[in-house]
């Protein structure tokens, strides 16, 4: 039988840790598959979750268990009886820029060139890869700033390499993963905002390594209901005049998210679907994000949508979605990894835009860029309709 191995950057997160004890808690028949989309789809080549093992990196040293009492998004039942299992696993260090990530510090840093830093995360990629079956690296990490090391200039792989020969500001941990994963030929995916392979200079080195790669910023909560909504609003040609969408969270990805330059990264990828789905620019959108530390992992996020009906009547909607972020994104997470063997045994190369419903800020190598969840779930739905033949 098949056997995915998902080696997590972020291991020792909240979602990271939601995925191990998930897939520990399925392997032991403790959990139903509720909230996991493709749970019926048994006949795609779809590797089933209890073949499914993690492994990773994390700039904080603690075992998994250990990390997920800490992150509290499970009930201490259930981290009790995957508890066997959590302690044997440990991230590996991880390098961490505070270029890029100035709010994030922990005990289990890599600190080298990134020469040096490319080199031992290769090296690791290859003793996961030698593991029994297929190997992907996920990008689960807390959000990096916007790069504002001219990022536009690494246009080629050559530039790229070049760059970290050079010890470049330009590239970010995110980037270095990415890329270490390529080389590797492992299929990648960017679960986070942060800048990695949706370069254009690690798109193409995908496509020539015939390394299949999806990205970036996972589509859980807040979002997800705006690419649901505003198909449905638009062709009822209700116009909307404004939306007005705000975020309260207290995990680590909150408290990155604190630092404004991350915080922009973040709103970049959720501010850009609302004008492409609906064909026009609403003026008045506006997307808050707060971190909030008693919230813990338990998001609220809260949208109010200005509306114009038949013969100009003003209309309102409102939405408040009191969700789990981590119990959203760790089984996205999983079916994204498991969806990615499936497309590096189909010889897929590069960008696997069938993905993109999956993401906020979807890659796509040959069709215009939609949003529409309804669009992104056909293309989604025919690629493993025809992976079931």
């Amino acid at each position: 039988m098949s056997k995915l191995t998902i080696a997590i950057v972020g291991l020792g997160g909240a979602v990271g840790t939601t995925m191990a004890a998930g897939l520990e808690l399925l392997r032991l028949g403790k959990a139903t598959k509720v909230g996991l989309p493709l749970a019926a789809f048994e006949n795609c080549g779809l590797i089933p979750y209890e073949e499914i093992e993690v492994c990773g990196w994390d700039i904080v040293a603690d075992d998994l268990h250990t990390a997920c009492i800490r992150h509290s998004v499970l009930p201490l039942e259930q981290i009790t009886i995957a508890a066997d299992y959590l302690k044997k696993i440990s991230p590996l260090p991880a390098p961490v820029n505070s270029n890029y990530s100035p709010l994030q510090n922990g005990n289990n840093i890599l600190h080298s060139t990134l020469a040096e830093l490319s080199k031992t995360i290769r090296n690791n990629i290859r003793d996961f890869s030698n593991r029994t079956g297929q190997l992907v690296v996920l990008n689960l990490a807390s959000t990096e700033r916007i790069n504002s090391y001219a990022p536009d200039d690494l246009k080629s792989p050559e530039v790229f390499e070049a760059a970290i020969t050079e010890n470049s500001a330009a590239i970010s941990p995110a980037m270095l993963f990415a890329y270490a994963a390529i080389k590797e030929g492992v299929p990648y995916a960017n679960f986070t905002p942060s800048i990695a392979a949706d370069l254009e200079a690690l798109k193409l080195l995908a496509a020539v390594n015939n390394v299949p790669i999806a990205g970036k910023d996972g589509k859980t909560g807040q979002t997800f209901l705006k690419t649901v909504i505003a198909p449905a609003l638009r062709d009822r040609a209700l116009h909307v005049d404004g939306w007005y969408s705000t975020n309260i969270l207290g995990n680590r990805d909150g408290l990155a998210l604190s630092d404004e330059n991350a915080l922009q990264s973040k709103l970049k990828t959720k501010e850009s679907v609302l004008d492409e789905i609906l064909g026009y620019h609403v003026e008045d959108h506006i997307v808050d994000i707060r971190y909030y530390r008693p919230r813990g992992d338990n998001k609220e996020a809260w949208d109010n949508i200005d509306i114009t009906g038949f013969l100009g009547q003003p209309m309102q909607i409102k939405v408040n979605f009191l969700c789990r972020d981590s119990i959203l994104a760790a089984p996205l997470a999983i079916e994204v990894a498991r969806c990615l063997a499936l497309a590096a045994s189909q010889k897929i190369s590069g960008v696997v835009e069938e993905l993109s419903v999956f993401f906020k800020s979807p890659m796509f190598r040959s069709r215009p860029v939609t949003n529409d969840f309804f669009l992104q779930q056909k293309l989604f739905m025919d690629w493993l309709a025809q992976a079931d033949k």
